[in-house]
């Protein structure tokens, strides 16, 4: 028997179709579970983890976070694979989405920088006659952040999908959501900057005085 967490290899049945295919957890001592062999099912068939029906032993395995040994999927385990691959324009699409969300990683850890450059002034990390560069820097720097995730929101609404890609139009929504949230902090990062800005103002002019 595999000791726990170990690799798991199981058979899947799809259409005529038969794909051997070992399931790892990423986590160094986790268990693989049902939604990393979901995930690699869809690399090996090209049908999508929401759209995946996966059957073992007659049962209709849906618990994704479950661990395969909780579920009773062991190594040699046959499982039956029902589901709709997408066309090569829905893939074309979803490229282009997946493109857009790489993008969307790459400004996030942008905003996440600023926001830790904020929090270090706040905290008194830097020296009080430096503040005042530093935060009209970190102001324009959010203004910017802020303005790619907006020219993203844009590129993302260009998008326009079918009815019938389902994969897609999901992908497109879950976007948009994160966006808004990412464009959502910019604003509240903005506004503490402004208010740190007239603080040190009053300050400076208080002493001016």
């Amino acid at each position: 028997m595999a000791a726990p967490g170990a690799p798991v290899t199981v058979t899947v049945t799809y259409s005529n179709e038969k794909h051997s295919i070992r399931v790892a957890s990423p986590q160094e001592d986790g268990e693989p579970t049902l939604q990393d062999m979901a995930v690699l099912i869809e690399q090996v068939t090209g049908v999508p983890v929401p759209f995946q029906k996966l059957i073992y032993k007659g049962k209709s395995l849906k618990e994704l976070e479950q661990p395969l040994s909780a579920l009773g999927v062991k190594n040699g385990c046959k499982v039956m694979l029902i589901g709709k691959r997408n066309s090569p324009e829905e893939e074309a699409e979803l490229k282009k989405l997946k493109d857009l969300e790489k993008s969307v990683e790459q400004i996030a850890n942008k905003l996440e920088e600023v926001n830790k450059e904020f929090t270090s002034i706040q905290k008194g990390f830097l020296a009080k006659d430096l503040q005042a560069e530093a935060l009209k820097q970190l102001d324009k720097r959010i203004k910017g952040t802020a303005e790619q995730f907006m020219k993203i929101l844009e590129q993302i609404d260009a998008i326009n999908l079918p009815e019938n890609f389902s994969d897609c139009k999901l992908k497109k929504k879950g976007l948009v959501k994160r966006v808004q949230v990412f464009l959502a902090q910019c604003d509240t990062i903005e506004g503490n900057i402004g208010q740190e800005m007239d603080k040190l103002q009053s300050k400076n002019l208080a002493l001016a005085e």
